[in-house]
């Protein structure tokens, strides 16, 4: 059994709320879950206390226990001290013009230089 520490989402329309739960990777976002480990308020300000609310020593022990973190997640247990911060995926680059708008491209470059 794959167990990931993920967020579900709770609260109303355009209000969300979510809770940091630790559930198994088939079961729905919102479904069944093992256990509540924090919760995360989107609508509070980014330096008020209870934004994000973390139960440190049982995201540890799921984290011990061979549990993946979710992106948003890890990124909150990163900023916590939990775990090591996951690199960035690079951007990927620029869409290209099509091979014959890049040769006229770099035919007018030649011309023009």
């Amino acid at each position: 059994m794959s167990v990931r520490i993920r967020l579900a989402r709770g609260g109303a329309k355009k209000r969300p709320f979510y809770r940091i739960v630790v559930a198994d990777s088939r079961s729905p976002r919102d479904g069944r879950f093992i256990e509540v480990l924090g919760t995360y308020n989107p609508m509070l300000q980014q330096d008020h206390p209870h934004r994000i609310l973390l139960k440190e020593d049982r995201i540890r022990h799921w984290l011990e226990r061979g549990a993946t973190a979710s992106d948003r997640v890890a990124k909150f247990c990163a900023t916590a001290g939990l775990m090591e911060p996951r690199a960035r995926a690079e951007q990927s680059k620029k869409p290209q013009p099509k091979a014959k708008a890049q040769e006229r491209l770099k035919a007018a470059a030649e011309a023009a230089g």
